[in-house]
């Protein structure tokens, strides 16, 4: 027997959060009964509904892939644009939902999933997971800044901060006295807030020119070309769910 949200949230229909509203709001019925009882624990057999639609029970697939740069984190797009899901394989049968997002301009790591329950466990932030970003930007930036970075900067009523930053590369143009140039930067984020990475470079006057993801939580890129994906191993999902489980407060 398991809760009425986990089941719904395991199913890839939606979060376990999302799926506690739907119960409270009625949109969820349990052998052909509304239930609003966020307490109620249901058993394989039992007929769950939600919004009319019968849950399909559909095993839990786990995908990463490297996003370019130009393509949609969602499963729809109203412009039409390419999105994730676009790229996957005709063989995938699975309603497979991106984990978290990626900007459009933003390439990198993203994980593909059915299983709402995990999907919350990586993006919540009480979880603290580790991500990961290389950004390449316009000017030297000076390691004050990036503690100006990790004590966090207001941008639109948003506290906006990473937890680690550290320059990996500047390169000064020859011949230029001022601090003209690039700098090549890695931000290990645990927020997901939107552009998060290009509005904290902005704040402190700098233009991010190229951004990617290269890790979450254990996992990294390695050497998956752009636009590819593989399936996760057992392994790798019980690494990550045991990662949320000793970062959680």
């Amino acid at each position: 027997m398991e809760r009425l949200q986990k089941v719904i949230a395991k199913s890839g229909v939606t979060s376990r959060r999302k799926a506690e509203n739907y119960i409270l709001e009625g949109r969820v019925k349990v052998n052909g009964k509304i239930v609003t009882e966020l307490g109620t624990k249901v058993s394989s057999s039992d007929r769950v509904e939600v919004d009319q639609v019968e849950l399909e029970k559909e095993e839990p697939v786990y995908y990463m892939l490297h996003k370019p740069r130009g393509v949609i984190s969602a499963v729809k797009d109203d412009k039409d644009r390419k999105v994730v899901t676009d790229l996957l394989s005709d063989e995938i049968e699975e309603r497979l939902f991106p984990v978290g997002r990626l900007d459009y301009d933003t390439s990198g790591l993203i994980l593909l999933t059915n299983d709402g329950e995990f999907t919350q466990r990586l993006i919540h932030p009480k979880y603290q997971m580790d991500k990961v970003y290389v950004a390449k930007i316009n000017g030297i930036i000076e390691k004050e800044e990036l503690t100006k970075l990790k004590k966090g900067i207001v941008d639109q009523g948003e506290r906006l901060k990473c937890v680690k930053a550290r320059i990996l590369n500047s390169n000064v143009k020859k011949g230029k006295e001022s601090k003209e140039g690039k700098s090549i930067v890695e931000l290990t984020l645990h927020q997901g807030k939107n552009r998060q990475v290009r509005r904290m470079f902005e704040a402190l006057g700098y233009r991010v020119e190229k951004l990617r993801r290269e890790r979450f939580g254990n996992l990294s890129l390695g050497n998956l070309p752009t636009g590819e994906y593989r399936k996760l191993t057992p392994h790798e999902v019980k690494q990550l769910i045991a990662l949320s489980n000793q970062n959680v407060k």
